[in-house]
């Protein structure tokens, strides 16, 4: 137990040097359930094994996302989009939200959503195929970009600003930083909504807004208000933004350090993509913890939980579990099965992520069609997040086929 003391997971610099794997194998081996102090804080519990972390999300009853999602949020904030805003709220208007926002990203939406995501992933793939040397992190963030950009019809002169403020919302260097820009993004979406309220048209805002939620009166159902929609625009446009940019420079970083990989995914990319896609986020897993506040006393792990403690789920450490994933420090393009969490799991599985899947095999796709090889060019470099992690620089050479 010594040395799960000196493990900090709050340590952002640990993640920035993409130092932390050890610290979480240790706590899978030796502390699973880890109740974890804190210098300015009240503490909380760290689980690191695939199978405890699967139960909490389960378990909504005893688990709630009502009150913060991640380690360090503003409660102020928290609280002002509770149970409005699809990520920090429980059933029953949890089922509500996601009912409503789920279908533009249906089966029945997949072609749709495919033709968007081949389109964009052909053209910054062109463009950076031709500049030869680049930061692949200014190509893989264009990528989710401006796929959902293109589902809510935003104009395309706004594009990059809307990628550029949703980061600094969600990185920014500092909380006042951070508060601005998501200030900025609820009021062009809140104009958004104003223009397109009673719209037929067939984007995603124009959809939310003339479709209908219920509520907690048996049978009635009612159009979910601005906030409802201003609140959870602002949550998918972030989660697509961050979640596919950051496993998509992280998948090609792994095909470089894993030649062999590349090249047998290049052969056999009909068979492999799939596989190859999940290996990814397997690998990258971008959302790297997400919070949940215990509502009453309960047991998991054979560790006692007391009403208001702060859990985390540590989706990273689950992913390398070595009692569910084989070799699970190695990157394997042929995984079978590969049963992730990089979505979560239960009732809070990302909406996205039917969306992210479709990006990832789109660009895999194009990668494999344009590209010969991937070269390093520069050190790579990853973000100061325990939250949401990922590359934010990866120098690259690009050697066209």
């Amino acid at each position: 137990m010594t040395q799960a003391r000196v493990i900090d997971l709050t340590d952002v610099g640990m993640f920035a040097r993409n130092e932390f794997w050890d610290a979480l194998a240790w706590l899978r081996a030796n502390d699973p359930i880890h109740w974890h102090e804190e210098d300015d804080g009240p503490g909380f519990w760290a689980l690191t094994r695939y199978d405890d972390i699967c139960v909490a999300y389960a378990d909504q009853t005893s688990f709630s996302s009502r009150y913060g999602m991640n380690l360090g949020g503003n409660a102020e904030a928290v609280s002002a989009v509770s149970q409005r805003m699809l990520i920090v709220s429980d059933p029953p208007d949890h089922t509500a939200l996601k009912r409503v926002l789920s279908k533009s990203f249906a089966p029945s939406e997949t072609p749709k959503l495919e033709r968007i995501a081949r389109q964009v992933s052909h053209d910054i793939l062109a463009d950076a195929v031709g500049t030869g040397r680049i930061d692949f992190i200014e190509v893989a963030k264009l990528l989710p970009n401006h796929v959902v950009c293109a589902l809510m019809d935003l104009p395309r002169t706004d594009w990059a600003w809307v990628g550029q403020t949703t980061t600094e919302a969600f990185e920014g260097e500092n909380e006042e930083q951070r508060r601005a820009a998501h200030g900025e993004i609820f009021l062009y979406f809140e104009e958004l909504v104003r223009e397109r309220r009673g719209s037929d048209a067939d984007d995603f805002i124009s959809r939310v807004a003339r479709d209908r939620r219920t509520t907690s009166v048996p049978g009635e159902e009612r159009l979910l208000t601005d906030e409802e929609i201003v609140f959870n625009l602002n949550g998918v446009i972030a989660g697509a933004n961050e979640t596919t940019r950051y496993s998509t420079a992280g998948g090609v970083l792994a095909l470089i350090d894993n030649p062999a990989q590349w090249q047998r995914l290049r052969e056999s990319a009909a068979d492999l993509l799939p596989l190859a896609v999940e290996e990814i986020l397997r690998w990258t897993v971008p959302g790297v913890h997400t919070l949940r506040t215990a509502t009453r006393p309960t047991v998991i792990g054979g560790r006692e939980i007391a009403a208001g403690d702060r859990v985390t789920l540590w989706n990273v450490s689950a992913n390398r579990d070595e009692t569910v994933f084989a070799d699970a420090d190695r990157f394997l393009v042929d995984r079978s099965p590969n049963r992730h969490i990089s979505f979560g799991a239960g009732r809070h599985l990302c909406l996205g992520a039917r969306l992210a899947r479709l990006e990832i095999s789109a660009f895999l796709t194009e990668l494999i069609d344009q590209v010969e090889k991937v070269e390093l060019a520069g050190e790579p470099a990853y973000n100061a997040s325990n939250f949401t992690w990922g590359l934010n620089h990866l120098p690259v050479r690009l050697i066209p086929r």
